[in-house]
């Protein structure tokens, strides 16, 4: 497989990009020339999904399981907010990858100097092992409710899947595309079953959907809010989108590149909507479960599993449950490894054999995982976890803002170039962030 780029207009970059982003899998996928609508749209289904997996991911289930436990329906307007976030950061995303050709991390490594680009890297990294340290622990939780498996033991297990993704990875980009959908399917359906059996108030609901002042009055709930926005928008998948949209092969001229972002945008959108709905569906779950039945302490991932059967009255909700972190802790695995693979590659042009990426990038997750876990046992684990969401929270500031800037720069993105009511909404959404991430380092602090 050819594996350099097309020749692109060095104009706006310091040099023409020769490096393609995930050798092994770029262009891998055809699109059809003469197919209809939804014929090419079912062509760029997939990558969309791969990102929305880091929108329910182990670390979302923690702030929203307390945002609905303590506050009710309130917080929704959060998450949907967030949503809306990321689907114009996914978007900026997708268009950067497919009309430059360049993945995040190589936008960043060709515009800025060799010591920033370095401590973009470096907070890239721990961005991703903040991610995976969620994954460990949500993985490890779901094995010990489903199975009783100890903790410290769970959390040993999940280095093995090191093999499985590398084998999954062999066989194609398309099956692991596949495989990510069907388990995004498992845990819509086991949400689905969830809200249908706590029966919530919808009228409640829908004006969860209104943001209050309360939010931003309340500092408990202003702190669990902006926790909801860290765990919602996570700063890997802005690197990863901008390479995976790459493996669908299309022409390089200005019309294909224009019908491809379309697409991948449609992709992209209709996916985080899925996403939203899974987080939306956490949050009401522990809204009717919990806050209306005076259980409004209940903040993390094992209580909430022990609670569910005896205080809605069934015996799979707690199973549903199970199975859905499970499914949710093993889809973030795959789509943390092929982040930290771009981001190495990108930043650093170091490429590391998958199995071998995936193996430093679990380590480094599993260590504190398991020391807490040795240490302080459950509760240590939850802390953990929350944590990880506060880290990624404050490293997605320094993803944002080079995407915002690239996207918007027209000697680099040509015809592509944010629209001046985009590039300004983008630049409001950057500021939000940066502004809530300030106001968490400083309470978090002090």
């Amino acid at each position: 497989m050819e594996n350099t780029l097309p020749m692109t207009s060095k104009k706006g970059w310091k040099a023409s990009s020769t490096n393609v982003s995930l050798p092994e899998v770029h262009g891998s996928i055809d699109i059809p020339k003469n197919g209809g609508f939804w014929k090419k749209l079912a062509a760029f289904i997939g990558p969309g999904l791969m990102v929305a997996v880091g929108y329910m991911d182990p670390g979302n289930w923690a702030t929203d399981i307390a945002g609905g436990a303590k506050f009710g329906y309130t917080l929704l307007s959060v998450i949907l907010i967030s949503n809306l976030f990321a689907m114009l950061l996914q978007h900026l995303s997708l268009k950067l990858g497919i009309a430059t050709g360049r993945d995040l991390a190589q936008a960043c490594r060709d515009a800025y100097s060799r010591p920033v680009s370095f401590v973009l890297w470096i907070l890239a990294e721990i961005a991703i092992a903040a991610c995976d340290l969620a994954e460990v622990i949500g993985a490890a939780v779901a094995l010990n409710l489903l199975f009783g498996i100890p903790l410290t033991y769970g959390i040993v297990i999940t280095a093995i899947d090191v093999i499985f993704i590398l084998f999954l990875q062999n066989r194609g980009f398309r099956v692991v595309e596949v495989i990510v959908g069907a388990l995004i399917l498992i845990i819509l359906l086991c949400f689905g079953y969830e809200i249908l059996v706590s029966n919530p108030n919808w009228l409640s609901v829908s004006k969860g959907l209104v943001p209050s002042s309360q939010i931003v009055v309340n500092p408990e709930m202003l702190y669990i809010a902006i926790g909801i926005l860290g765990a919602t928008v996570m700063p890997h998948n802005l690197y990863l989108h901008s390479s995976i949209v790459q493996t669908r092969k299309i022409e390089n001229t200005p019309a294909a590149k224009k019908s491809a972002i379309k697409f991948a945008t449609i992709d992209s959108t209709a996916s985080l909507f899925i996403a939203f709905f899974i987080n939306a569906a956490i949050l009401i779950m522990a809204a009717a479960t919990f806050h209306f039945s005076n259980n409004q302490h209940v903040a993390d991932i094992t209580d909430a599993y022990h609670l569910l059967d005896p205080i809605l009255g069934v015996k799979l909700a707690g199973l549903f449950f199970a199975v859905a972190l499970l499914a949710a802790g093993q889809n973030s695995t795959l789509t943390g490894t092929l982040a930290g693979q771009i981001v190495m590659e990108g930043f650093l042009n170091i490429k590391l054999k998958p199995w071998l990426r995936r193996l430093l990038t679990r380590l480094i997750a599993i260590v504190p995982a398991l020391i807490v876990a040795i240490i302080y046992g459950e509760h240590g684990t939850s802390e953990l976890l929350v944590l990880s969401q506060v880290i990624l929270s404050l490293q997605l500031s320094f993803a944002v803002v080079p995407l915002v800037a690239f996207t918007s720069d027209k000697l680099k993105m040509g015809e592509f170039a944010n629209p001046t009511w985009v590039k300004y909404t983008s630049w409001v959404v950057a500021v939000i962030i940066i502004g809530l991430n300030a106001y968490l380092l400083f309470d978090t602090i002090f």
